[in-house]
Formats: structure tokens, sequence, C-alpha cells
């Protein structure tokens, strides 16, 4: 937050959205991008951690990653706990729109599954693919609008932008939390999750036609 805060305020000026203070915006992006990379980083070698179990016992495959995601939750109250804080000390109440924030919560956990759930799938059989994910993770912190405003991006692009379906949970969050200093931009958001159940969908249907050799290749 601290270093976000430096280079995109500081050094690059960009603005803040509506009266709300620089590091309240910055903590409010990060928060869903921590639920996002936790699922994703953990739900993604979860089959291969659990490897002793899985050639042992039968019981539904996906209840692996999918508790995965479980345990990034945990996470993600411990870090919206902090958030409040950091609210409290600015003195920046929320507005009602808090109320629609467990609904972007599991935008977040579905944008995070569907690739998680392909991943863990083909790490499987491929064990090289575990090491592009910190990668992916990495890359997608600098291309989502985790430290600055997406409302910056230039409206002929941000259509295109929005296919990120990251860039919409951070919106979504950042309305929750910030109140009327955000706007929630409608077709980005629309589009973004339209992205993350169609991956949604197309990691479980690829996990579920190949759980079934699992067991045999673990």
């Amino acid at each position: 937050m601290v270093v976000f805060t430096i280079v995109f305020e500081r050094l690059a000026k960009l603005p803040s959205e509506g009266r709300a203070p620089y590091p309240i915006l910055v903590f409010a992006g990060l928060l869903p991008w921590f639920l996002f990379s936790a699922i994703l980083s953990e739900a993604s070698s979860s089959l291969i951690a659990n490897a002793n179990l899985i050639s042992k016992v039968y019981f539904p495959r996906l209840i692996v990653p999918v508790s995965a995601g479980v345990v990034a939750l945990v996470d993600f109250a411990a870090n919206l706990m902090i958030f409040f804080g950091l609210m409290a000390w600015y003195g920046y109440a929320p507005s009602s729109h808090i109320l629609l924030l467990p609904f972007f919560i599991l935008f977040g956990v579905a944008a995070s599954l569907g690739p998680a759930l392909m991943i863990t799938a083909l790490n499987v059989k491929y064990r090289d693919v575990r090491y592009i994910v910190p990668f992916i993770i990495q890359f997608g912190l600098y291309v989502s609008p985790v430290g600055f405003s997406s409302e910056i991006i230039p409206g002929d692009i941000r259509i295109w932008y929005s296919l990120n379906p990251v860039v919409g949970v951070i919106d979504g969050f950042r309305w929750c939390l910030l109140g009327g200093a955000s706007e929630l931009y409608i077709p980005g958001l629309l589009i973004g999750a339209g992205t993350s159940l169609f991956m949604l969908w197309l990691g479980a249907r690829y996990f579920r036609r190949t759980e079934r050799s699992f067991a045999d290749i673990i």
C-alpha cells in the first residue's frame, strides 16, 4: 500500500476517486487482489499437496481446490478488519453500498476458481505448470487497477480492459467500500462477470473431465 501510494500518487500524480484518501483507494484494490491471488496459488497446487489422500480415498476431487478457496476467505476476513481500521484512522466511513460487498466477494471467488481449476488439473499431468502461477500473479498485479483507479483508463479501451475479470471485482469492491467516491462502470462489470462465469464453467468442465485419471497419474 505504501509503495503504490508513493509511486502512483506522489510520483505519477494519479488521482484518487472522489474524496477518498489514496491509501484507502489502494487498500480497497489490494483486498480483492489478495483474495484472487491466494485462491489461485493455493488451489492450483492443492491436488499435488494432497496426493496421498487422493491416491488412497475416493471422494469428489473438486472439494480439494474449493476448500483451498475457503481458507483464503479466512485470510481475506483478517485483511478486511485491517482495512476498516485504516478507514477509522482516516475518519472515512463506508456508505450503504457496503451491504452488497458479499456479492463482489463471490464475484472474486468465481473469478479465481475458474483459472485455478484449470491450472490444478493441468498440474497433475504436467508438473511444471505450477511454476508459471507466480508469473501470472505478478503480471496480473500490474495489469489490474490495484494501485490506481480504473477511471484513468481511456474510454475507448476501457471496455476491452474489462475483459480482465479482476478489474470488475476491484471496481466493485471500491464502489462498496468507498461509497459515493467511486463510480461503478456497469458495462465493464457485466463483461467481467461474463468472463468470470465462462472461465469458471470452462475450468470446472475440464476438471471434471480429467479427474478420473488423477489417482492413477498423481
